[in-house]
Formats: structure tokens, sequence, C-alpha cells
């Protein structure tokens, strides 16, 4: 299953997500830069338990080395494709766990699950002598935060049947329930395989414990003034709507809800907005006057339910602000 896209709209750009991402880019182009000299790199700043139990290893290490390899194994990957499974995914949860924590409690949270991921890794292969590399761990920490955070959202997912590509819409726990199921039941069954299982476990978990932890606490001041700096103007050109079933007396009427922001409210804006009806979807350009409010429906003439008689209802959106208390 691959991720396309989520429905989860943050209200903030993730300046702290898109940072990750752009380091682990660059740490992979001075990786890819080591030549024959990248084995040795990838020993020296990967995660290797043998360095942390068999002491005639270990002795070649510095206690410096030692404690910047827990931290440096998250940031280099074992190839291109590697690397983009891993930012892509990234990118599609990271920037709603980090709107809602906010950017400061989001990196600590981050480098805590890739942390843990490594220290899953480490107690459960206490002797091997091979390296583990990547952010997944990290990344798996994320997404068992977005699994608490936003199980009603929908990932748009592709899964490839032969050469057939697929799309289908998938509720956020299903998704993610299903792919921590599948890396446990790796990790259960890997029997010495060169993906580090447990480190996605155990990253999944550390994400949900952390998640819970962080949210106890309070957002600093800094969180608030970066959140003023980096509020979106904008939201989602393409938007997913879902029709709610018939109300009473509303014949083939359908009705809605569009998101805007409330700079959007004020010069108002165009959308696109895809309507499941049935077994099939409808595109459809939306036109938001400027100074609308906080509930104000807008019409859609002749695109609701098709009666017997061949006539059409309307889509009725009711327009909803971001951050705008209900």
């Amino acid at each position: 299953m691959i991720p396309i896209r989520d429905t989860a709209q943050s209200n903030n750009y993730p300046v702290v997500n898109t940072a990750i991402i752009g380091i682990n880019v660059l740490v992979f182009l001075v990786q890819m830069g080591q030549g024959a000299g990248l084995d040795r790199f990838i020993y020296i700043y990967g995660l290797v338990p043998a360095r942390y139990s068999v002491p005639h290893i270990a002795d070649y290490f510095s206690l410096g080395q030692q404690l910047f390899s827990l931290l440096s194994f998250m940031f280099l990957h074992g190839g291109f494709l590697h690397l983009l499974g891993n930012m892509w995914t990234l990118y599609i949860f990271g920037d709603n766990v980090e709107d809602r924590l906010g950017p400061v409690r989001y990196a600590a949270f981050y480098l805590a699950c890739g942390l843990a991921s490594g220290a899953s890794h480490l107690l459960l292969n206490v002797h091997s002598n091979i390296p583990t590399i990547g952010a997944s761990g990290a990344i798996a920490g994320v997404m068992g935060a977005y699994f608490l955070l936003y199980p009603r959202a929908r990932i748009l997912t592709l899964i490839p049947i032969i050469f057939i590509p697929w799309f289908i819409e998938v509720p956020a726990f299903v998704f993610l329930g299903l792919w921590f199921v599948l890396q446990f039941l790796n990790a259960a069954g890997s029997g010495g395989s060169g993906i580090a299982w447990w480190a996605h476990v155990g990253g999944f978990i550390s994400g949900m414990v952390f998640l819970k932890f962080l949210a106890r606490l309070p957002s600093a001041g800094l969180t608030e003034k970066v959140r003023r700096t980096t509020a979106k103007r904008r939201t989602h050109r393409l938007q997913m709507v879902r029709p709610s079933g018939r109300s009473p007396g509303a014949g083939h009427d359908l009705h809605a809800t569009i998101t805007i922001s409330p700079f959007e409210a004020l010069v108002g804006t165009r959308k696109m907005v895809t309507v499941p009806i049935g077994f099939g979807k409808r595109l459809l350009r939306v036109s938001v006057p400027p100074e609308v409010n906080e509930g104000t429906r807008l019409r859609l003439r002749e695109q609701g339910r098709t009666a017997p008689d061949g006539r059409k209802g309307d889509l009725f959106l009711t327009v909803k602000i971001t951050g705008v208390a209900h």
C-alpha cells in the first residue's frame, strides 16, 4: 500500500517537518559522496548493536562517537528509493502531527521516537554487527501519533495489482493499523532479515506513548510566536467533501462542509471539490465569495441526487472557517 495523500488539513506550514526532510536529503548527498569509503561511513554513523555490547569492538570508538550514532543513524539511508519512501511518508503524516504539537514539541517528539526505535533494535539484536540506518523508526512514531490524533482521516492509497494501479480511500486507523500489524508480523518472523522491523514496531508504540506525554505539557511561548508566522493563509485547493445523509424534507438535496481559512473568508477563493456519489466521484469547481461567515451555505444547483423523474437536487456546502470555535 502506497499512501498518496490524506484528508486532514493543517493550519500551519510544517517548518520542522520540512527541515527534517531537507536534512535527510542533505545527509544523503553527503553519504553518496563517500565513494569507496561508504561502508566505513555507514558503520561509523549507523547504529551497530555490537559496538555497545562487544567490548573489543566498543574499544575502537570514543564515547562521543557512540552517543552520536544513536542520533545520526536516523538520517542515513540505504538508497534513493529508501530515502524517497521515508520522506514521502513523513511529508504526508508529519505536517498534521507538527500542527497539533507545535514545532518545538514536534522536534523533540521526532528525535525521541527515533531514539526509542533505535533502543528497540539494540535490545532485540544485542550482538548484531550489521549497521541499521534510516528514518523509518522515527517516522513510525509519527504514524503512531497520527493514528491517535486523526483516526477518521482518510488516506488515498495506491494498491498496485500486477500492472494495474488501484486507488482507494482508506480510513487512517485502518491504514495505519494494518501497517503496524504487518510490521509486527514481519518482525516476529524476520529471522535476521536486513530490515529493522522491531525498530518500526518500537517507533510506532513510542509515538503513541510520547504523544500522550507531550499532550499534557503546555506549549512554549516560542511555539505560539512561530505559529503566528507559519499560519497558512489558504487551505488546500482540492478538497474531498462527504455529503451527509438525506435530511428530512430535503428531497434529493445533498449537504456537506467546505473548509477555508480566515484570509480566504475575507477575500474569497476558488476550490475544486470531489464529491463521492454512489460508486463514482464528481469533481466540481466552487467559488467562495468574499466576506463569507462561519456557517454560510453555498448552493450548487443540480449537483445533488437524481430523482426517479430525472430532476436533480442541489448540493449545499456549509462554510467552515479554520480556527473558529464552535
